[in-house]
């Protein structure tokens, strides 16, 4: 099972584009789940830097686009961890999550689910942003 799913990892890593054909972005979009309320986030994630979804601490460490002209795809690489009162930090994920195969490589957690949107540039959200207000 274990070697399978590395198989697949790989297979899917072999198919992300090189770092010619993908656009690095500066902010990743992510959708969060509080399995225990059922409440689902969405998450804005500034490129190396910390943010906080319950008790977890997630930092984005790059986010990659590729072109409108290829095949969708955004790829972020994280970092999460866990922290909670009392206990110290503990690594819940590292690694690559891809956008349009969320379970290819899932962060397993007993409470929490996250998984990547889209990657977006800080500048072009500001703008959606101020056009969108009072539009909810």
């Amino acid at each position: 099972m274990m070697r399978t799913k590395a198989a697949l990892f790989v297979g899917a890593l072999m198919m992300l584009p090189t770092t010619g054909q993908a656009d690095p972005y500066d902010m990743v979009v992510l959708q969060g789940l509080d399995k225990v309320t059922a409440r689902v986030s969405r998450l804005e994630a500034p490129v190396g830097e910390f943010i906080r979804f319950g008790t977890l601490e997630i930092v984005a460490r790059t986010c990659d686009k590729r072109p409108p002209t290829e095949t969708p795809e955004s790829a972020a690489f994280l970092d999460i961890t866990e922290s909670k009162p009392g206990d110290p930090p503990t690594e819940v994920f590292r690694g690559w999550m891809f956008a349009s195969s969320p379970a290819l490589n899932p962060m397993e957690h007993p409470v929490y689910d996250v998984w990547v949107l889209d990657c977006i540039n800080m500048a072009s959200n500001s703008e959606e942003s101020s056009s969108s207000v009072g539009s909810e």
